[in-house]
């Protein structure tokens, strides 16, 4: 799995955000195996020109699935870490709702039970 880290000038996106960033990502992921091929994180300081905001950095995270649509969540936290953190724990939640959905053992497609008649 892919991990990049993008950010904008106003947070600080050097080589240890990266590596917070995909070691979360990979331990909270890592059950889901070849179905993420990779996640990209945008991680921004939403209020940067308006005044202090307690929640001011937002973190957006997209996962690309093997044969699905991507996830995309996002969370606004007062720091990077607690926004990476806030949107991680999300995007587990998403990724596994996605495939669950879309797994054929649990939710057989109902063209199979027409072609047995």
């Amino acid at each position: 799995m892919q991990v990049l880290l993008q950010t904008d000038t106003h947070v600080d996106g050097r080589k240890g955000m990266a590596e917070h960033l995909e070691t979360v990502v990979k331990e909270a992921l890592h059950r889901f195996g070849d179905h993420v091929t990779r996640v990209e994180a945008h991680v921004t300081d939403a209020a940067h020109h308006s005044k202090p905001n307690p929640d001011d950095i937002q973190c957006t995270l997209e996962a690309r699935l093997t044969g699905l649509e991507p996830v995309v969540v996002k969370e606004f936290a007062p720091n990077a870490h607690q926004a990476i953190a806030g949107a991680v724990a999300k995007l587990k939640r998403a990724v596994a709702s996605s495939i669950e959905k879309h797994d054929t053992r649990r939710h057989p497609r109902p063209e199979a039970d027409d072609a047995a008649d």
